[in-house]
């Protein structure tokens, strides 16, 4: 009986750390995929604090000429655009409202993933809401670390054009409000797995400062 209840102990115990060590990674696989109006709240300009108050001449320099930059992204195609010019995509993006969707594509394709359908949905309601009337948005594409530079780079390009594809066929978004930027394994969001998939996304940004 004492050898029984021994093996049967042995038994429970395994059971207990193989749920233990399934249930972690379960959790740490899901996505939590955001609805569209946590889209819009991400991507609604904030207020400034200094409302009501008038800009030093040096601020509204800055501001100006931030607006011509922004401006000037209107109708290009995403491979006109320089080295310098996404960088500064880039810098001017660290200040306005943005999200990252992670929206998945397929692996070394620009063709976007049949479960990432109903984010891209999601992201085409927020972007039609009145609410962002006017903005100008930015699709930044990303690679994971797999391959050459220049091949990732040129992957990167393909994978924001089909979004802002997707974005003007099936919701009807003007495309000269959405300039798609590519920036091919330069900025990996899980640098420790440079091969995650998380890295195969495209970043969301209003570049509109009302």
């Amino acid at each position: 009986m004492s050898a029984y209840l021994g093996k049967l102990k042995c038994k429970i115990a395994g059971s207990v750390i193989a749920a233990a060590l399934v249930l972690p990674a379960g959790i740490a696989t899901a996505q939590n995929n955001p609805s569209s109006q946590e889209i819009l709240n991400a991507l609604k300009p904030k207020a400034p604090l200094t409302r009501g108050l008038t800009l030093a001449p040096a601020d509204q320099a800055k501001k100006a000429e931030t607006d011509k930059f922004v401006d000037t992204l209107r109708n290009r195609p995403t491979r006109s655009l320089s080295t310098d010019e996404r960088q500064q995509i880039a810098a001017v993006a660290e200040t306005r409202p943005r999200i990252d969707l992670e929206i998945r594509f397929d692996y070394n394709s620009a063709n976007i993933a049949q479960n990432a359908i109903p984010d891209m949905n999601n992201l085409g309601k927020a972007l039609s809401d009145p609410a962002l009337k006017g903005s100008t948005f930015v699709l930044a594409g990303h690679t994971d670390a797999a391959g050459g530079e220049e091949y990732n780079q040129d992957l990167s390009n393909r994978r924001a054009d089909s979004v802002k594809r997707y974005l003007t066929e099936k919701f009807g978004l003007a495309p000269q409000n959405l300039v798609t930027a590519g920036y091919g394994k330069s900025r990996l969001k899980n640098k420790n797995n440079p091969a995650a998939p998380e890295n195969r996304r495209v970043e969301v940004v209003n570049m509109a400062e009302k």
